[in-house]
C-alpha cells in the first residue's frame, strides 16, 4: 500500500555516450542509442533508439534542421523542425525551436522559445511518422533554411 512508486518527473537517463563537437556537420539521418550531446549541426532527422531510454542534450553552440525524437530530451540550442519527446523535454534559456513540440512533460526556462504547438500527449502514443517526413524549406527572419 505505501510502496508503490509514483514516476518521477524529470530526465531519468543520465549516460552520455557520444559527444558530437562543435565544429563537426553532419549532413542526413542520425540515430542514437544511450545518450548524446550535440555541439556541432546536424541537418537532418535525429532520433533515439526506438524503445531505448535515451537522452539527447543539444548544447547553446548546437543547431539541427529536421525532426527530433528521444525519450529525455534537453535543448539550449536551435531546432528548425519539430521535436517528439517520448517522456520528457526541458528547454533552457538558450532554446529555440521553430517548430511542433509533442511532450509528456515539458520544462521551460525563461528566455526559451517555440514558434510552433505545444502539445502534450499520451504515453501510450509514439508518433514515428514525423520523422519519416521530409525536411522543409523554412523562412527565418528573411533567410531561407532548409
Amino acid at each position: 500500500m505505501f510502496n508503490k512508486k509514483k514516476p518521477q518527473p524529470g530526465i531519468q537517463q543520465t549516460k552520455l555516450a557520444t559527444l558530437i563537437a562543435e565544429d563537426v556537420r553532419i549532413t542526413g539521418n542520425l540515430e542514437f542509442a544511450d545518450g548524446l550531446r550535440l555541439d556541432g549541426q546536424v541537418t537532418g532527422n535525429l532520433s533515439g533508439k526506438t524503445g531505448a531510454q535515451t537522452l539527447l542534450v543539444l548544447s547553446e553552440r548546437s543547431a539541427v534542421q529536421g525532426n527530433v525524437h528521444g525519450y529525455d530530451i534537453v535543448v539550449n540550442g536551435r531546432i528548425v523542425g519539430d521535436v517528439i519527446a517520448d517522456h520528457f523535454i526541458e528547454l533552457q534559456s538558450n532554446a529555440h525551436v521553430v517548430g511542433n513540440i509533442y511532450y509528456q512533460q515539458l520544462q521551460m526556462d525563461c528566455g526559451a522559445s517555440v514558434d510552433g504547438k505545444l502539445t502534450r500527449r499520451d504515453p501510450a502514443d509514439a508518433p514515428n511518422l514525423l520523422l519519416d517526413s521530409p525536411i522543409v524549406d523554412v523562412e527565418v527572419h528573411g533567410e531561407a533554411r532548409r
